[in-house]
């Protein structure tokens, strides 16, 4: 028997390959000879750096940037096996989870902590970028991106705006006239799996500004901010991005990288997909095992179990999948294409519990589980069913 787990991370616990080599552990006790592919993966959120190096044998490179609201931080991003393609996780640079509650504001926060990490990886010799721009903690429009990478927000005087959304209601120009020159040879993939426009009741402000700290009153202002930014991308560099889907993403950091980067906007888990070559994988083996920290009915909306068994479904191969939990409406992934679902905890207790002992319960519920699938086996070869 062949076997391909291509898990996601659980989340503060378990990376994405530790969380694989968990359940080959527990499958390997009760499957001994089994051939296993074990594969990191990742749906472009948090986690995608380090999938996509640990698979290709690339580099994780540490830097210094700008951060959310503009002092310096720690942060990285991967150049995978070919020393060409970058992996930058939006997160790391300009992440919600790099600030508490009180310093959240979409208001002020920029996303120039990003453009720092693509200006470096263009001196580490990249050329192509896969860019995740999930967990975001900003709302302006990648303007900030840009500002790190050469481009001139400017006000009826002329001067420049200072960092944040709200500046962006006083942008009077645009100016190119210093941009980065290397961004020509660039192609630039953008892991987006939100198809929200960039202006309206659908759009970044209303839709992901309340949870990055903005009140009504502010998510009013930030739309605001994002017309006036709109109109500038069109009339300035004669790009009309806001209505395309996905320009909304990460407080409208989709539609900065398609007028900066002329970024194309793909699903997360396809871009990681196509990477890790995961579809002549799938091709070649007899089960399919996935998972992520927490399964539930939000899990088939682009994340990386619900991609994995897409591609299974396609290719004729059955998939079960492990979270570290199960929450509200996860029997919708049976639909996705998951025909059983497992969650590791095997006892109540606290979340700090839950995560220190997450290795040691996934290898438990992965062994119980194929001894489960060994019993099936051996019930249809002693009855002669299959």
């Amino acid at each position: 028997m062949k076997i391909a787990i291509v898990c996601d991370s659980f989340k503060e616990s378990l990376s994405a390959i530790s969380v694989a080599e968990a359940i080959q552990v527990g499958f390997q006790e009760i499957f001994p000879d089994a051939e296993f592919i074990a594969r990191p993966a990742a749906d472009g959120g948090e986690g995608t750096v380090s999938a996509l190096v640990s698979a290709t044998n690339g580099k994780l490179v540490e830097v210094s940037v700008t951060g959310p609201l503009g002092a310096p931080v720690n942060s990285f991003y991967g150049v995978t096996g070919d020393g060409r393609t970058a992996v930058i996780e939006m997160a790391a640079a300009a992440g919600l989870e790099m600030l508490s509650s009180g310093q959240r504001d979409p208001g002020r926060t920029t996303t120039r902590g990003v453009g720092d990490l693509i200006r470096h990886a263009l001196d580490d010799g990249c050329r192509h970028f896969i860019i995740g721009l999930g967990g975001s903690a900003t709302n302006d429009g990648a303007a900030g991106l840009a500002q790190a990478l050469g481009a001139r927000f400017l006000d009826e005087q002329g001067q420049e705006l200072e960092a944040g959304g709200l500046a962006l209601r006083r942008l009077a120009r645009i100016d190119l006239s210093n941009m980065e020159p290397r961004l020509a040879e660039c192609t630039v993939e953008v892991a987006c799996d939100v198809d929200n426009p960039l202006l309206g009741t659908e759009g970044a402000s209303a839709v992901f500004g309340p949870q990055k700290g903005a009140s009504a009153e502010l998510v009013e202002a930030l739309d605001a901010a994002l017309v006036v930014y709109a109109r500038r991308l069109e009339e300035d560099l004669g790009k009309k991005v806001g209505d395309i889907p996905g320009a909304g993403a990460a407080g409208g950091a989709g539609a900065g990288t398609l007028a900066f980067l002329n970024s194309r906007l793909r699903p997360g888990f396809e871009i990681v997909s196509e990477m890790l070559g995961l579809e002549e994988i799938l091709r070649s083996v007899d089960l399919v095992i996935t998972g992520e920290g927490r399964i539930d009915g939000q899990t088939i909306r682009g994340k990386t179990p619900a991609g994995v068994a897409a591609l299974a479904r396609r290719l004729g191969k059955p998939v079960i999948a492990f979270g570290g939990s199960l929450g509200p409406e996860v029997e919708k992934v049976h639909d996705a294409g998951i025909e059983a679902v497992f969650a590791s905890v095997s006892r109540p207790c606290t979340l700090a519990e839950a995560l220190a002992e997450a290795r040691p319960n996934l290898i438990r519920a992965a062994r119980n589980v194929a001894a489960t699938l060994r019993l099936g086996m051996t019930l249809d070869r002693e009855t002669g069913t299959t």
